[in-house]
C-alpha cells in the first residue's frame, strides 16, 4: 500500500506514523505538505497529530482550509481510507468529514498518560482485524479531546453503529473514571456514514511496537491494510 502522511505547520506526529508505517509494517508512505492538491496516486490517508498552525481560532479551524482537504475530501468520496488522529481528528470535523466537535478537555488541563479503549465494533475497516469489545491500550496527549455531538447526531452515530471507540477500565468497563477528557459517552473515536474515514483521539502510532510500552494500536493500522488490500490496493 501506498500511504500519504499529511503534514501541516506545526504537525508533529508525522514522522511517528511514518516510521510505524514504513519500518514496522513494511509500507510505502510518504510525507506529504498541506500545500498539496492531488492525493489519487495514495491509497490511504493519515492525517497525523500536532497543533496546526498553532491551534489558533480552534483546532483544525485554520488547517481545513489547506488545499490537500480538498484533495482529502475527494479521496474519501472515492472511498479510500482516511484516519485523523488527535488533530487530524479535529481537523477532519472542522472540515465536516465528521460530525460533532471537539472542545477543551473537562479538567482543563492538558492530558498525555495511557488509556484503555474498548473496541465497540468490527464492521469498520479500522477495527476489522480486532474482536467486538476487545481492550487495547493507546495514549493519548491533547488539550482539547473533549468529543461532543448533539443528541441527535449523537442518536445517529449509535443507531448508525459508528462509535469506533471508548475509553474503558481496564476489564472494559465504561466508567466516569475511565474517560480523560470528559468526552460525551466516553467516546474516544468515530466513522463517517461510509465508514471509510475514522477520527479517533489516541495515537495508535504510539502503541505499535512492544518496546514502547504497548502494540495494542496495530490493530488499527493492520486491519486497514487488510481491508485496502481487500477491496485492491497493493499488500
Amino acid at each position: 500500500m501506498h500511504w500519504a502522511v499529511l503534514v501541516f505547520p506545526g504537525t508533529w506526529s508525522d514522522h511517528d506514523c511514518h516510521h510505524v508505517l514504513k519500518n514496522v509494517l513494511g509500507q510505502e508512505a510518504g510525507l506529504v505538505w498541506h500545500r498539496e492538491s492531488d492525493l489519487s496516486s495514495y491509497d490511504a490517508i493519515v492525517l497525523p497529530g500536532g497543533f496546526s498552525y498553532g491551534d489558533y481560532l480552534r483546532c483544525g479551524a485554520i488547517a481545513r482550509f489547506s488545499p490537500v482537504m480538498d484533495a482529502v475530501r475527494r479521496e474519501a468520496e472515492r472511498g479510500k481510507l482516511v484516519i485523523g488522529i488527535c488533530n487530524g481528528f479535529q481537523i477532519l470535523c472542522e472540515a465536516g468529514l465528521l460530525p460533532g466537535v471537539l472542545v477543551r478537555n473537562d479538567s482543563t488541563q492538558f492530558r498525555c498518560e495511557p488509556t484503555n479503549l474498548r473496541i465497540e465494533t468490527t464492521a469498520t475497516p479500522f477495527t476489522s482485524a480486532g474482536k467486538p469489545g476487545q481492550v487495547i491500550e493507546v495514549p493519548i496527549s491533547h488539550g482539547e479531546g473533549n468529543y461532543y455531538a448533539d443528541p441527535s447526531t449523537l442518536a445517529r452515530l449509535n443507531a448508525e453503529d459508528r462509535v469506533a471507540f471508548r475509553y474503558c477500565g481496564a476489564a472494559g468497563e465504561v466508567t466516569v473514571a475511565a474517560n480523560p477528557n470528559g468526552s460525551i459517552e466516553n467516546i474516544a473515536g468515530i466513522l463517517n456514514e461510509q465508514r471509510n474515514v475514522l477520527g479517533m483521539m489516541p495515537h495508535p502510532e504510539r502503541a505499535s511496537e512492544a518496546l514502547m510500552g504497548s502494540a495494542g494500536g496495530l490493530v488499527i493500522w493492520q486491519s486497514m491494510i487488510e481491508s485496502a488490500t481487500k477491496a485492491g490496493a497493493p499488500a
